[in-house]
């Protein structure tokens, strides 16, 4: 019997007792995962085809260990121009092997519906006095606080060694500004950007981002045209 299922953004054939690695799953080592879209099923008799994904059917599987894949070299060339550029780069995998192939039946998790607020019970009608009272003034209605602004986003490749996937990389992550970058540790901005292809050194990145700040431009043209790829 085999499955081909979709994991992690890719589309793979599979067995029980079989060994996959997929992109990085959050799942910790040792866990189970199930993966629910299932695309095809072939139990040896029959095959059946999802539109897109079979109802029910889930593949089980265990989580062994996450790891690095072997490093990948991109080289740039440009004739006659004295450009060279090389990168290298290792994605970063997780391995699982497949414990079941659940055919029908698997639970899938919904989405709790929201609760409908009960009806409120209308007071009863008070009996008229015969002095009516003088209508009393409505209080002043609080002001309420003005939202604060979002800090605009810098154009974080101005800084040696990021480019434009890097920039939007850390956007998303929430470092928009230069002054995000200069306090984030350099440790900290590869794990934000592990997943970007290319051999990434971020040593400089915070100090480069405290000068852009502080608007030394002049200090800091100096010091990046001694950089290479935001390397001293």
């Amino acid at each position: 019997m085999y499955a081909i299922v979709e994991m992690a953004g890719q589309q793979f054939k599979v067995a029980k007792d079989q060994k996959v690695y997929v992109h990085r799953l959050q799942t910790e080592e040792g866990k189970k995962v199930t993966f629910n879209n299932v695309l095809l099923l072939d139990d040896g008799k029959n095959i059946t085809i999802g539109a897109p994904a079979i109802d029910g059917a889930a593949v089980e599987a265990k989580v062994i260990k996450h790891l690095r894949g072997d490093k990948v070299i991109v080289f740039h060339k440009k004739r006659r121009k004295g450009y060279r550029k090389k990168n290298g780069h290792r994605q970063s995998l997780t391995e699982i092997v497949i414990e079941s192939i659940v055919a029908k039946g698997a639970k899938k998790a919904k989405a709790e519906a929201p609760k409908k607020a009960a009806p409120k019970k209308e007071a009863a009608p008070k009996a008229e006095t015969k002095a009516k009272a003088a209508p009393k003034a409505k209080a002043a209605e609080p002001k309420k606080a003005a939202a604060p602004k979002k800090a605009k986003a810098d154009d974080l490749k101005k800084i040696e060694g990021i480019g434009p996937k890097i920039a939007s990389t850390l956007v998303e992550a929430g470092i928009a500004t230069f002054a995000d970058l200069a306090k984030a540790k350099p440790a900290k901005i590869s794990e934000i950007i592990a997943d970007v292809r290319g051999n990434h050194v971020t040593d400089t990145w915070p100090a480069q981002a405290k000068l852009a700040a502080d608007g030394k431009w002049d200090e800091l043209k100096k010091w990046q045209d001694e950089l290479d790829g935001g390397k001293a």
